[in-house]
């Protein structure tokens, strides 16, 4: 028998899911719309909620066009991480080695141009490259083989930093780095970092990807009901890999960014990222009615991190207090997310 895509269990659930949120929307009281609207919402108040809160503690210093230029070069690396994590999650797979990937691209193509005297663009690509090898490796292993995606990316993590201790020696490394090297995270473009203008650029590929393709449509089925998927013809392993390879090649990017601002490479420097970037992911994803993980959501979601951590540095408070922040909010992330899913499937 022919399953077409009418009579398909993926065309079925969407549709079926469809009209269930059509009719629940209609017979919802105004009370019920209200606090849908704030769950959809909550994050962006919370973003201006915050950004209000820090103006009024510091005027001259936080509201400043200064200052969100900084809040914005910042936050660029860890948007770039973090929407590779999204498609990874989007398609219900777990990456804990995306910081030890930021650590290693970086100090990969510092190396290679202070050691072996590779040109820049080479050593970019190099970098990459290995990212990209690493995200198939762990695709492979947990698509086609079978294992647990977070005990692999795990032992991946701790893979990749004993080879970024090895290239380091676990020395800073600043000397013969290429300056075109160094000017992609120094230089401006219209009065803003050229990072900002790569993370945007990747965010709006992302946003394509994810809600404007079949690719995307495929791949948010995937993390919803992958027997269903594999049922309607899609290609859940290659996408489960696609979603692994998806976070290799952002954290290689957010790397190189990273090591050019700084112009320098030091052991173990992706590791900061790695809560951030997560903790950007789920609350990103409470602003979806089922707890979706989509691009807008992680967007704002990281622009809401950039603005805590730089309010509490302005604060003078101790790392400690901004790791307690980071932390609270990836627990709360996660429990709204949990509640997002449980109701949509409601």
């Amino acid at each position: 028998m022919t399953l077409t895509h009418e009579d398909s269990p993926l065309h079925n659930s969407a549709s079926s899911g469809s009209g269930d949120r059509g009719r629940k929307a209609s017979g919802q009281p105004l009370l019920g719309r209200v606090l849908g609207n704030l769950q959809n919402y909550g994050l962006f108040l919370a973003l201006l909620a915050a950004i209000c809160f820090f103006s009024v503690l510091r005027p001259d210093a936080f509201f400043s066009a200064t200052n969100a230029r900084s809040v914005l070069t910042l936050a660029a690396p860890l948007l770039i991480a973090s929407l590779g994590l999204t498609i990874a999650l989007a398609v219900n797979e777990i990456d804990l080695s995306v910081g030890s990937m930021i650590g290693l691209s970086g100090a990969l193509a510092v190396c290679l141009m202070s050691f072996y005297g590779v040109p820049w663009l080479l050593a970019i690509l190099a970098a990459l490259l290995a990212g990209i090898i690493a995200g198939l490796v762990i695709g492979a292993l947990v698509s086609l083989g079978g294992a647990n995606s977070l005990i692999i990316t795990l032992g991946m993590a701790t893979f990749l930093t004993g080879i970024e201790f090895t290239l380091t020696d676990q020395r800073t490394i600043y000397t013969n780095i290429d300056p075109s090297y160094i000017a992609i995270g120094q230089s401006y473009f219209f009065g803003m970092s050229v990072q900002v203008w790569i993370a945007a650029g990747i965010a709006f590929c992302a946003w394509i990807l994810l809600e404007k393709t079949e690719t995307g449509r495929f791949i948010y089925a995937v993390g919803a009901n992958p027997n269903a998927a594999f049922l309607a013809g899609v290609p859940v392993s290659r996408l489960r890999i696609f979603g692994f390879v998806s976070v290799a090649i952002c954290a290689s990017i957010a790397g190189i960014l990273l090591t050019s601002q700084s112009a320098s490479a030091f052991s173990n420097s992706g590791q900061p990222y790695l809560l951030p970037a997560f903790a950007a992911a789920f609350l990103g994803s409470t602003m979806s009615v089922d707890g979706r993980f989509t691009v807008v959501g992680t967007v704002i979601a990281v622009l809401f991190i950039g603005v805590i951590q730089t309010g509490l540095t302005m604060l003078q408070l101790s790392n400690g207090a901004i790791n307690l922040a980071q932390g609270g909010l990836l627990i709360i992330a996660v429990m709204l997310s949990r509640l997002g899913r449980l109701k949509g499937a409601g």
